[in-house]
């Protein structure tokens, strides 16, 4: 509650008009009573609140702009477990809030930084209903495609999450036969076992049942990875490839440029050299390769885990728009999705996740045997490899990664690093 009132405080910068701020939910159990007690932050301050229901994150981006508001509220924690939840607020132009914003709202909320204002009578807000919402969203991903996917037969896990409600009519009405599965939320099965971050289910279903590929989403919808026809992984990096190798041979890649993380595959920047695409990596999170692309006029970027942008047709990543685009692609190319995979080749690749606490996140940047450690392996590998050591943004996590031409030397690599991180930091 506090946090709506702080929102809304930030967002209204002193401006007398009332603000309208949409707000939306994954499908997770908390989202209800989190949304409740959001709406009653915002309206005590005098905001207007129109409620979506549960819908996609990149949905509430994209309906900002649609409905004029001032600010869009998502309460998801997206490819995490049901047990976790959070805010992400997008602006009126539809992007994520800067750092700035939401660290000023930190500062109302835990600092008591400045005044929230306290309304009563008729200076209070109001809650209505946008019932078309799902509607207008999914009309606008139908939008984005110029080739439907007529006789297609897909697979499409929902990860028990937000696209459990549209996407069934989207691919539908694109014309594809559609073949769901974990698309029945019940509020605790969001992301287990299933989904873009649990693709096994996924692949065995798609090539048990002869289809022609798959797709899954995580909780909000704003992730998409792929399963060819074979029933084989194909992931962000690999949908990066080839949807950036067609738009740039139909002159749509803007500059020639793609930009990813330094978590993407060594193999996708050499494939990118390879054909006449710039490839430039940022921090890992959606936030940064955004601000990449708007910075440098890029309108094609991702992560290896899914959250792909398609700047042209959106502000946020969209994991349906990505599984559109792509399906639409391999269509109307008359192209079997395990070959057009083969374009990219992908080096070997460790990740491991190693739990710890949140001291033990911050002791990370200091601690001399941690970083020895990862030294000693970034000499080893040299040019042929690298380590990306990082704590997760939203698990109690370090991620360390390792990268090389050689799988079982690199896995034993990242044990030593992993051993040194148990020892030293859990």
């Amino acid at each position: 509650m506090n946090i709506g009132r702080a929102a809304a405080t930030v967002l209204s910068n002193d401006n007398q008009r009332r603000l309208r701020i949409l707000i939306a939910k994954d499908t997770r159990i908390s989202s209800d009573m989190l949304e409740a007690s959001m709406i009653a932050g915002l309206c005590s301050v005098g905001a207007n609140v129109v409620r979506l229901g549960v819908i996609p994150t990149p949905a509430v981006a994209f309906l900002v702009g649609k409905y004029k508001a001032d600010a869009g509220v998502m309460l998801t924690a997206s490819h995490n477990p049901c047990e976790f939840n959070g805010i992400k607020i997008f602006s009126g132009d539809g992007y994520k809030l800067p750092d700035a914003l939401e660290e000023q709202i930190e500062s109302i909320v835990l600092d008591n930084a400045q005044e929230t204002p306290r309304p009563t009578g008729g200076g209070v807000g109001c809650v209505t209903e946008a019932p078309n919402a799902a509607r207008d969203y999914i009309d606008h991903i139908k939008s984005t495609v110029p080739f439907a996917l007529d006789g297609m037969r897909i697979g499409v896990d929902c990860a028990n999450g937000c696209t459990s409600r549209t996407a069934k009519i989207l691919f539908s009405e694109l014309g594809a036969e559609c073949h769901l599965i974990s698309d029945r939320p019940n509020g605790v099965n969001v992301n287990d076992n299933c989904g873009s971050t649990h693709m096994e289910r996924l692949m065995s279903f798609v090539h048990e049942n002869g289809l022609d590929a798959g797709v899954a989403f995580d909780g909000d919808g704003d992730r998409c990875l792929a399963v060819d026809e074979k029933g084989q992984l194909v992931d962000g990096d690999y949908l990066m490839a080839i949807c950036a190798m067609d738009m740039k041979s139909r002159g749509k890649l803007a500059q020639n440029a793609v930009v990813g993380t330094i978590m993407t595959n060594m193999g996708f920047s050499r494939f990118c050299g390879e054909n006449g695409m710039k490839f430039s990596a940022t921090k890992v999170g959606d936030r940064y390769v955004l601000e990449e692309m708007l910075q440098e006029g890029y309108n094609f970027g991702g992560e290896q885990s899914g959250h792909i942008i398609f700047l042209d047709f959106a502000t946020t990543g969209d994991g349906q728009l990505t599984a559109a685009q792509l399906l639409s692609l391999v269509h109307r190319r008359k192209a079997k999705l395990s070959s057009l995979a083969t374009l990219m080749t992908r080096y070997p690749q460790v990740m491991v996740n190693v739990p710890v606490s949140a001291e033990g996140k911050l002791r990370f940047y200091t601690d001399e045997e941690v970083k020895k450690a990862v030294d000693d392996v970034r000499k080893k590998l040299g040019a042929a490899g690298r380590v990306v050591v990082r704590p997760s943004g939203t698990e109690p996590l370090l991620r360390v990664m390792i990268e090389g031409e050689d799988e079982s030397y690199i896995h034993a690599l990242a044990d030593s690093v992993v051993n040194v991180i148990r020892e030293r930091l859990t």
